[in-house]
């Protein structure tokens, strides 16, 4: 394993540690109780040898050594029955502690990736990200247990245990102690400069795993559509593939690894067995000392050979802990500035106050001194071809990215001093592919207001043009309507997303044309609701097909993220040779064929 490599191990392993502390940090009471049962447990261990030497020789005086053979008998059992009392009592301080970390540790993970700029989420699969959530809470699990149950009482019982003998032996004494020592090193390289880089890339595999998987059945449909059951089985079964081979190269090397353990144990137990029989042998111990010995050897032998598990599962944790606190630890992207406060939107104006916005990794920006405003209540539509600039406009205006120079304004407001939720809750969105929760119809057209009543509900569905197809189901608005809706068709789901927009009833309304891909029937029905909607509000409308903006008050025409032309459909249908003119017969002698965005 390369330099680069350990230095990667051992940052994993500090990142993940420093992680698990910062959560045990915030039950320090928890801890405590935790650590106190398990020295109390353990603590008794390292004395059960010594008595049991003592009963051994008291057995061997006959009848004369009865008194000291009963109380040996008499420790050894109080020694014996107080641990397993401390000891659950650990373990149900284990479970209480790991349950709230877990808890809390998923619900901060989901509350970080809801915040996560668009573009990360525009790059990572939802199948994985749930993945590392999940991975990452079950590892919190097993990290305790190996740290409470498992490290902390060895290190106690292996250190009193050395101890004690030393005193009795020094060279049978620090002849386990090296050895113990040095299966210790040897478990911790085996784990950390084997084992652990396999399992880190049998980690990643197991995450495109659970992406693909996700990314398949969410598109099940398009995969029917196109019969391509048998591809996407190859597919998958590449990735499982992968994830076999590198999983198998990790349990292939923790095997072998087991085995060199097993070996360096057999050869220590040798080496005091002999020591411990060589004394007796010389007159320097008795035979109780020898069992004391012998004992004290299996109390460590099986705290080591733990010791090995533990660490293994130790790094296993850290492994799959990893992407989990790397993904704690990213930058939000776009975060609320310090004393952001929720603004106010009374009237709607938007103002686009000389922006220049250039997107990550590109060498050019979108916009250069783009400089407009939206009079508030002005219904204006946003045309163009594909990459021109009209979505980013709309993005902007949401504060999804961050202008790179200027400003925009909302009623007189920067955005960037903004709380991202108020500003978000005063723009009401219709997309052109509306995204439903698999929940019931009532909580999807209710989503920007979930207090509202179900009369409240109705109506919304009404305007939208969308109770009557509701009233037909069978469990009308407390129909399930499937993941993303698909269980609803295209004008139905989008006939939902205007009675949630009427329901939200936001000063500002954003559609990204919402007729394009119906059947006329719907497209009537949607525009009727689209008309009332728009009343008394600042509309800002994505337009595909150019006959959807000519009732508009205005157009904006966008080429390369500039504004070339401004005014209404007659104005710039009178441009010969426009930009909006060209555009538009274009269309018009292609049967309103639908621009491409």
């Amino acid at each position: 394993m390369s330099k680069k490599t350990a230095r990667d191990r051992a940052d994993a392993i500090r990142l993940g540690l420093s992680f698990t502390f910062r959560h045990w940090a915030r039950h320090k009471g928890w801890v405590v109780f935790i650590l106190a049962m398990m020295m109390l447990s353990t603590a008794a261990e390292m004395f059960v040898p010594l008595f049991a030497g003592r009963l051994t020789d008291a057995l061997q005086r006959g009848v004369a050594g009865r008194g000291d053979a009963l109380h040996a008998f008499g420790v050894m059992t109080a020694l014996t029955l107080g641990p397993v009392i401390f000891m659950r009592l650990g373990i149900f301080g284990i479970i209480a502690l790991t349950l709230r970390i877990m808890q809390t540790i998923g619900r901060e993970a989901f509350h970080r990736v809801q915040r996560f700029s668009t573009d990360w989420h525009a790059n990572s699969f939802s199948g994985s990200v749930v993945r590392k959530i999940t991975r990452g809470m079950w590892a919190v699990d097993l990290l305790d247990d190996v740290l409470l149950m498992g490290l902390f009482p060895a290190i106690i019982v292996l250190s009193g245990a050395m101890i004690l003998l030393t005193v009795h032996w020094p060279v049978l004494g620090a002849a386990m102690a090296l050895g113990s020592a040095a299966y210790i090193a040897l478990t911790v390289f085996i784990s950390v400069r084997v084992v652990a880089p396999a399992a880190t890339l049998s980690n990643r595999w197991d995450t495109a795993m659970g992406g693909i998987l996700a990314d398949s059945i969410g598109a099940n449909s398009v995969v029917k559509g196109f019969g391509a059951e048998t591809r996407e089985d190859e597919r998958v079964g590449r990735i499982i593939a992968k994830w076999r081979n590198r999983t198998r190269r990790t349990w292939v090397f923790g095997t072998f690894g087991n085995l060199v353990q097993v070996t360096l144990l057999w050869f220590v137990r040798g080496i005091v067995t002999g020591g411990a029989i060589w004394l007796w042998w010389d007159g320097q111990a008795s035979a109780g000392d020898v069992v004391y010995v012998l004992t004290t050897y299996l109390v460590i032998h099986g705290y080591l050979r733990d010791i090995g598990q533990h660490v293994s599962h130790l790094q296993r944790s850290v492994n799959d802990m990893e992407e989990l606190v790397r993904m704690h630890d990213e930058p939000l992207g776009i975060e609320d500035s310090a004393g952001a406060l929720p603004i106010i939107v009374d009237a709607g104006e938007i103002r686009f106050d000389h922006v220049r916005f250039q997107y990550g990794g590109h060498t050019t920006p979108l916009y250069e001194d783009l400089d407009v405003v939206i009079p508030a209540g002005q219904r204006v539509g946003l045309v163009g071809r594909s990459g021109s600039g009209k979505t980013t406009f709309v993005k902007l205006a949401q504060r999804l990215y961050d202008v790179t120079d200027g400003r925009v304004l909302i009623d007189g407001q920067d955005v960037r001093f903004a709380e991202q939720a108020s500003l978000r809750s005063n723009i009401a969105i219709v997309a052109q592919e509306p995204i439903l929760f698999h929940r019931s119809l009532a909580e999807n057209i209710a989503y920007g207001r979930p207090n509202a009543t179900m009369a409240e509900i109705e109506r919304a569905a009404t305007l939208a043009n969308a109770h009557d197809f509701i009233a037909r189901l069978p469990k009308g608005y407390r129909t399930l309507v499937g993941e993303r809706g698909v269980k609803l068709s295209g004008g139905e789901r989008q006939r939902v997303a205007l009675a949630r927009a009427f329901l939200a009833d936001a000063p500002i309304l954003i559609l990204d044309e919402a007729t394009s891909s119906l059947d006329s029937e719907s497209e009537v029905l949607i525009q009727d609701a689209i008309q009332r909607l728009m009343g008394g509000r600042t509309a800002v409308v994505i337009a595909h097909r150019l006959s959807t903006v000519r009732s508009l008050d205005r157009i904006l025409v966008f080429e390369q993220g500039r504004i070339v032309e401004n005014g209404s459909h007659e104005q710039l249908l009178a441009i010969e040779g426009g930009h909006y003119r060209t555009l538009f017969d274009h269309q018009a002698g292609h049967g309103e064929a639908m621009l491409v965005e």
